[in-house]
């Protein structure tokens, strides 16, 4: 693979904490999902935000846009950023970055919480599907409609739809009509990713698993084998959450995520 292109990154938090907590969303998000956490955590941490190749500030790094490229990409900016060890929070394809990441680079990443966890490589029919129709309607139709087709049909956002005010709809519609819809269009492929399943008993970090209590069945699914395969796991499904519960319900997440991370912390500082 060619060196990675550079991807866009910010630091918030406070200056001089000893801890580092990176943050990485998913497919067709940027780091705007995370407001929430960056207010909650930015007084003990040093947050370092990316966007994926495609998304957000990233959206002009060109592509192939897959699994791997994103997994470069993130851990060029880890070393632009001056980052040597930190705690990784990744939604979606953000987890499938992490476990990436934590095989290549197991001194980098202390710890993972994986958000609607992707396994790297694993078939996602649902995923797969859901994207094709996408890139369909995109090139048909255009990226507006294809924006408003992923938003308005897919189980992703179905609590979000259900609770708007809540689970701030129309400020998560906002972030999606940030998506300019790049790896939609575009048609180089991707690295083939290998089926990670087989190598998940040889991540030893601390990892946290969040699922919304009605998240898409085929997360629950990865989920549960992560849970069965990883020697390190911790499980939490939360109440009333869909496909996005850091979002949905940023409190009940931030809670149970700072207790691990301070689990994991007093085990094994560094």
């Amino acid at each position: 693979m060619t060196d990675p292109h550079p991807c866009s990154w910010q630091i918030h938090g406070t200056a001089g904490a000893a801890e580092w907590l990176t943050l990485v969303h998913g497919f067709t998000q940027n780091s705007d999902l995370f407001s929430a956490q960056i207010r909650h955590f930015g007084d003990r941490y040093r947050i370092l935000s990316i966007d994926l190749p495609g998304h957000g500030q990233s959206a002009g790094v060109p592509g192939p846009y897959g699994q791997a490229e994103y997994a470069e990409a993130v851990g060029a900016a880890l070393d632009a950023a001056g980052v040597t060890r930190t705690h990784f929070w990744g939604t979606h394809t953000g987890a499938a970055v992490a476990l990436i990441l934590a095989r290549r680079r197991p001194d980098v990443i202390a710890s993972m919480v994986l958000d609607g966890a992707v396994i790297p490589g694993a078939p996602t029919p649902y995923v797969a599907a859901s994207i094709r129709q996408a890139r369909e309607t995109a090139r048909a139709r255009g990226i507006a409609a294809a924006r408003h087709e992923w938003f308005h049909e897919s189980e992703w956002f179905r609590v979000i739809r259900e609770n708007p005010v809540e689970c701030r709809a129309e400020e998560h519609w906002r972030i999606l009509c940030d998506f300019a819809g790049v790896p939609w269009m575009d048609e180089a492929a991707p690295a083939v990713v290998s089926d990670m399943t087989p190598e998940l008993s040889n991540i030893h970090q601390p990892v946290l698993l969040v699922n919304g209590e009605h998240d898409v069945e085929e997360f629950v699914g990865m989920a549960d084998v992560l849970e069965s395969r990883l020697p390190r796991v911790e499980r939490c499904v939360i109440e009333r959450g869909g496909g996005f519960p850091l979002w949905e319900f940023p409190a009940a997440v931030n809670a149970r995520v700072d207790r691990f991370l301070d689990g994991v912390l007093t085990v094994s500082p560094h």
